[in-house]
């Protein structure tokens, strides 16, 4: 009896100690390369509409055995002639596409920006798709909290967000940045999603006088993007000719960054933290 007893005892001890090294484990945060795979191969075992949003993406339940997670699918992948969104006005030639998510995401992270969630290819029901991390710990989007008139608890980490999305939706020539699309976690770190509308045609900055600032680093990798490393990284989601006007863009917002001198200038703090100390 002692002795099924003790047996007992030191099943329960492996069994505790291998709970807790999954709970480490799921507490640990993955690097985006170990998201990459996830997305890639983790089995679905669930899907349901996302909830907002008009390009009918689906929130969906992913597991790889160990991990267990959602991702936002999107496989929308259109071409207009012409286009009216509301009360806007007419867009030629309009594309609405799910290679534009992962587009953003890897320029995101050439610039190190880390505002956009991992994205990236996958076939669901058929058809090609961008399988987008779903963000845990969100308290609201942009717009809920200008309606709570909730005010970040640091106003400097908020600001330098802020003009670092700017100088990304400029960039990228995103036409459809609203406040449903910049989602606000707990410790007050922005996440920029839904980037089907983006790479537009302007060979310009769209709107150069929300460009006030930028951190140091993200403006030399900034300076250095090329149009050979960018067609190696993207050429499966953007044509060359987005790249050119990618990098005629870029080279707007330069001009209008370095009109500040110095004063435009500044470092970030680490973009994990959000702005709670």
């Amino acid at each position: 009896m002692r002795l099924h007893a003790l047996a007992l005892l030191v099943a329960l001890t492996f069994v505790q100690s291998d709970l807790a090294i999954r709970a480490q484990q799921a507490a640990a945060p993955l690097g985006d390369e170990q998201i990459e795979t996830f997305l890639r191969t983790a089995r679905i075992v669930r899907t349901r509409g996302a909830g907002k949003g008009v390009t009918g993406s689906v929130r969906a339940t992913l597991t790889d055995g160990s991990l267990t997670h959602d991702a936002q699918i999107q496989i929308v992948d259109e071409r207009k002639s012409e286009f009216r969104g509301g009360k806007g006005p007419v867009e030629f030639n309009f594309r609405d596409s799910w290679r534009f998510n992962v587009a953003a995401y890897k320029i995101d992270r050439m610039l190190g920006l880390q505002l956009v969630p991992v994205s990236v290819q996958r076939i669901w029901n058929s058809n090609r798709g961008a399988f987008t991390w779903w963000i845990d710990d969100v308290m609201m989007d942009e717009g809920e909290r200008l309606k709570r008139n909730a005010a970040p608890p640091d106003n400097r980490c908020w600001s330098d967000q802020i003009r670092l999305l700017r100088v990304l939706d400029q960039l990228i020539d995103n036409s459809d940045r609203n406040l449903g699309n910049m989602l606000i976690t707990k410790n007050w770190r922005i996440w920029a999603i839904d980037h089907t509308r983006a790479f537009r045609y302007s060979t310009t900055p769209r709107n150069p006088a929300v460009l006030t600032g930028i951190d140091r680093n993200v403006l030399a990798r900034l300076e250095a993007l090329d149009f050979v490393t960018l067609h190696e990284a993207l050429h499966d989601y953007i044509t060359d000719e987005d790249i050119r006007a990618l990098l005629s863009r870029r080279d707007g917002i330069l001009t209008r960054l370095k009109s500040f001198g110095d004063a435009a200038l500044y470092e970030r703090a680490d973009p994990a933290l959000g702005c709670l100390k």
